[in-house]
């Protein structure tokens, strides 16, 4: 590694912040806000347009919530398929709204749950997805043509989407019904979570496969939900989760239209995906500021002629990384006000974290509680039936004024050094997060940072709780399966079906149906991306990670 190289970044990274005033917003908010103050900050002297009109500061749509409640999508992800259907079909039957899997290390990484590499990792975050039996079982009693599911796949996620339209096509349920999304964001696997298998290159290559296959295929899709929220979890800050957000998503869009796509196709079906922290207003500013960013950006880059390509629409998942184990009941009112903040900055669908999350997973009490606390301020706070309540506080607007400005300028600097793909390859933002990171965990351990029960207002009470205890029988069932599947099929339909993925990889043809049907014939994800890993390589980032 160019250690030379790596300095320069880093002192590049630390004088930008200066320039910029990165760390001024909790200064700002020291001082009595006034118009001017706002004004003087960047927010239009008029204020901005009603919601439901561009630059959709105030929201995406007119009525907002008056007329639609958000999405209540609580993530899941067990042992088995069968166990994490029924935990959806709980939630289903308790009132949500949407399903989003979560799935386990080695299908994120494109591994069979036998592969050598996935010993000890089966089932442990999520549901383990090896075959179309494990997505039959998944689905088992879901109507696909009435629920949208989310999922939380990237590396595999051609592949993921492909057996959801398999199992689909089964049940006899035409393509143009499916609704959801897939996040399919591969760009911040490279810079925060590390979840990735191939080149960059070859990885935006399937990306837009997925992106392009969907515009005629699956017209409902979401086909990139382009993630802020595994950045933030990672450490960096409210402005760096806008900014390289919104980076990665003008990458996508210029890799799509280099694809040969026109943006106002696959611009209504990009979504976003943020987190939500603690600090109440930022938080509230920052969807605000985000949404009025991408507008304007889409604008400027683009120029579409449908409204809807420039609509920022986004899920809000409340913050991972604030939960404790220590005092754990904390986290409820955590979740609470990160849901509310959520709400009142605009999201469209949401997931409220379980209180005792950071000691394992969820139980099916504290999964129902994390359920209840959308409902209640759904139903009993009034809320949603007011756009945007806080338009107009001097507060909020300038918040709102100064997220824009400061994540514009990093949006221009990584521009500046060849967009998004570029600066990963060179390891740049990697390094903008590891300081931040830095930064914040400095400022918990000098108690410049508050948190309640970790380092003030501690209880040396130990108070245990109980957590889904993870059953290694299924974990077993699941390789059982999947040693019954490779014996029982035709292995001949199954080599056959491999040679013509590879193929499609080999020639740039679009990868989606090959692999539709290779999953048909009972090919493996590990099988399939084991082709993709031969044609395509793999990458190791230079951060290491």
């Amino acid at each position: 590694m160019n250690i030379g190289f790596i300095a320069r970044i880093d002192s590049d990274i630390q004088q930008m912040k200066r320039d910029s005033g990165y760390d001024s917003l909790n200064s700002v908010r020291a001082q009595v806000p006034t118009k001017e103050s706002a004004i003087a900050a960047g927010h239009p002297e008029n204020g901005h347009q009603i919601p439901g009109e561009p630059p959709y500061t105030r929201g995406i749509h007119e009525s907002m919530y008056s007329s639609k409640l958000w999405t209540m999508r609580q993530y899941a992800g067990f042992s088995s398929p069968d166990a994490t259907n029924r935990r959806f079909r709980m939630l289903l039957d308790q009132g949500q709204t949407g399903i989003s899997v979560a799935f386990d290390l080695p299908t994120q990484l494109g591994l069979d749950s036998d592969h050598p590499k996935s010993e000890g990792e089966v089932g442990r975050v999520g549901v383990p997805i090896d075959s179309i039996h494990d997505m039959r079982r998944l689905l088992d009693g879901i109507d696909l043509s009435e629920v949208s599911t989310s999922m939380t796949i990237n590396a595999p996620a051609t592949t993921l989407l492909a057996l959801y339209v398999a199992v689909a096509d089964e049940n006899g349920i035409s393509r143009s019904q499916l609704r959801g999304t897939i996040q399919n964001d591969i760009l911040k696997e490279y810079i925060a979570r590390g979840l990735y298998i191939f080149p960059p290159e070859a990885s935006m290559r399937l990306t837009t496969d997925l992106m392009n296959w969907c515009k005629s295929n699956t017209p409902r899709w979401n086909t990139i939900s382009v993630s802020g929220y595994h950045m933030r979890e990672a450490g960096c800050t409210a402005v760096e989760e806008i900014g390289l957000t919104l980076s990665n998503a003008l990458q996508y869009a210029r890799s799509a239209i280099e694809s040969g796509m026109e943006f106002d196709e696959f611009g209504p079906r990009m979504s976003f995906f943020f987190g939500c922290h603690n600090d109440f207003f930022e938080e509230i500013a920052k969807f605000r500021a985000a949404r009025t960013l991408w507008h304007d950006l889409a604008s400027e880059h683009f120029q579409p002629t449908n409204p809807n390509s420039t609509k920022l629409r986004f899920h809000t998942q409340t913050a991972g990384v604030t939960l404790t184990a220590q005092q754990p009941e904390n986290n409820t009112v955590r979740v609470a006000y990160q849901a509310l903040a959520a709400v009142l900055g605009g999201t469209q669908s949401l997931h409220t974290n379980s209180y005792d999350e950071a000691i394992g997973l969820p139980t099916e009490d504290s999964a129902r509680l994390a359920l209840r606390t959308q409902q209640i301020l759904a139903s009993e706070t009034a809320i949603p039936s007011s756009v945007d309540p806080l338009a107009g506080s001097y507060l909020v607007e300038e918040l709102t004024a100064r997220l824009y400005s400061e994540s514009l300028e990093l949006i221009n600097d990584i521009s500046d050094r060849g967009g998004s793909l570029a600066c990963v390859i060179s390891g740049y933002q990697q390094r903008l997060i590891h300081d931040s990171a830095w930064d914040q965990l400095r400022a918990i351990e000098n108690g410049k940072t508050s948190i309640i029960g970790v380092n003030t207002h501690t209880d040396s009470t130990q108070r245990g709780i109980s957590s889904e205890k993870l059953d290694d029988s299924l974990v077993e069932g699941q390789l059982e399966n999947l040693s019954r599947l490779r014996k029982s099929r035709d292995e001949d339909s199954v080599k056959a079906a491999l040679e013509v993925v590879r193929d499609a990889c080999n020639t740039g043809e679009n990868i989606m149906e090959p692999t539709i049907s290779a999953l048909k014939s009972e090919a493996t994800i590990g099988e399939i991306n084991s082709v993709m890993r031969d044609c395509f390589g793999t990458w190791v980032s230079p951060s290491g990670v």
